[in-house]
């Protein structure tokens, strides 16, 4: 399935994670953006945008110049940037432009997948995607042959673009979109032999933008519904009742603050219940925000460390927990399920709750994300770029980056998995059904 237009598209190392969005005020001022998803909500596919960790950075307030101690290593760059203004012969020079790929030199040079340089644009996107909302109207898309399965390549007569859900509240539903909708064109121009991809990309836009979808809904004659799209907030949380109303289960797909907000009203509807028996379901969770990851992990962990920061010099500062969790009793049974796609955020709440003992790991290794990166906006038009600043430590002063967290019930799958089944859910309810003492239960294939 495609995110609607909207999600943050970050998709940089394999699965995505990117960062532990730090959601710190910058200095001298904040960064008042939201989240974009691909309007369509493209959930994620791929896209590893913003996982976890971003903290918002200093602009600086004057252009301080070269340092004399570093004149020297500093001349070719001058020496080239003055040729170029002053010589250049095969068009006008874009100074702005110009100065924007240095930037971008220089951090690709650095060999780091989370530390990037974007265009003004493409940061505003990558909040808007970090925090959990997306300027769209608000649909989720997929491919789907003639046989109704879905994964085709290229939109045509044997490939239709189906609308898989309108979000609720979202200008799709508003206008009139329904589930089974086939996009027939978008503005007037078929979406035959483009992409999944690309089709989205002409169906997203900015808020207050229109546009106009053709859709052919059965065998009733095509309609046409002209939308205006809007900021649209993704349900990034799923909450329900398993084991006969027994076990609350809460699904996480991302770590906006909306999100936390959200898990921590879930926990306290199924403590209401009477639920002493909990499964939280990171599996798939790129990250998002520290902050937010912070304010989940509290809501289990009564007091201590969350994780440590540590800073390029080697300074380790511990984030204690917030002090105000909803589902700290010793009575409550808690199971955190993860994979490879658990990143970042995820991986630091997974961390926290495995150190304290709070909760044990059921799944499969998880990705392996342990930096923090930090937003700094440059001035004007220049756009901003996110740099690795500090490493992630669990409690315990683990650093999992590269390796992942190793769960403490392995449960290996079946390639492929049977349609319908989901073995590590089960585990997780066998293990919830047998003894609190989960230490000795061996790995499943």
């Amino acid at each position: 399935m495609v995110p609607a237009e909207g999600e943050p598209v970050t998709p940089e190392p394999p699965p995505g994670p990117d960062a532990t969005v730090k959601d710190r005020p910058s200095e001298p001022r904040r960064i008042p953006f939201l989240g974009i998803s691909i309007a369509l909500i493209a959930i994620m596919a791929g896209s590893a945008l913003f996982l976890s960790g971003y903290s918002m950075g200093r602009q600086a307030a004057s252009e301080p110049g070269t340092p004399t101690s570093e004149a020297e290593a500093f001349q070719p760059f001058w020496d080239t940037y003055h040729a170029i203004s002053d010589r250049y012969a095969g068009g006008e020079v874009d100074r702005t432009v110009v100065v924007q790929g240095a930037i971008r030199g220089m951090i690709q040079a650095l060999g780091d997948p989370y530390s990037a340089y974007l265009t003004s644009e493409e940061y505003r996107e990558s909040l808007l995607g970090i925090s959990g909302q997306f300027e769209g109207i608000g649909a989720e898309i997929a491919t789907q042959g003639l046989d109704g399965t879905e994964g085709c390549t290229t939109l045509g007569s044997a490939c239709h673009l189906v609308v898989t859900k309108p979000l609720e509240g979202s200008p799709a539903e508003k206008a009139g979109v329904k589930t089974g909708d086939i996009v027939v064109s978008v503005d007037g121009a078929t979406v035959d032999g483009l992409t999944v991809d690309a089709a989205r990309d002409k169906i997203r836009g900015p808020k207050g933008s229109v546009v106009t979808l053709t859709l052919q809904r059965g065998t009733d004659s095509p309609i046409q519904l002209t939308i205006t799209r809007d900021v649209v907030q993704t349900k990034e949380v799923e909450s329900k009742a398993l084991a006969g109303g027994t076990v609350g289960y809460i699904g996480l797909s991302g770590f906006s603050d909306v999100a936390a907000d959200d898990v921590v009203t879930a926990l306290k509807a199924h403590l209401d219940a009477g639920r002493t028996k909990l499964i939280l379901d990171l599996r798939g969770d790129p990250g998002g925000y520290v902050t937010a990851a912070r304010k989940i992990a509290s809501q289990f962990i009564a007091s201590g460390p969350v994780f440590w920061e540590q800073d390029a010099k080697g300074n380790q500062v511990a984030t204690e927990a917030l002090g105000d969790g909803v589902a700290t009793a010793a009575d409550l049974r808690v199971v955190v399920l993860i994979d490879g796609g658990s990143a970042s955020a995820s991986e630091i709440v997974a961390g926290a709750l495995q150190d304290t003992g709070r909760a044990q790991l059921i799944g499969q290794q998880s990705y392996g994300k342990g930096t923090v990166q930090e937003w700094q906006e440059l001035s004007g038009e220049g756009g901003a770029f996110k740099l690795t600043i500090a490493r992630w430590l669990t409690p315990d002063k683990r650093w999992i980056h590269d390796i992942g967290l190793t769960p403490d019930v392995v449960v290996t799958l079946p390639d492929p998995v049977p349609a319908g089944s989901d073995p590590t859910l089960d585990r997780a309810l066998e293990v919830l059904a047998g003894p609190a003492a989960l230490a000795d239960l061996p790995a499943v294939a």
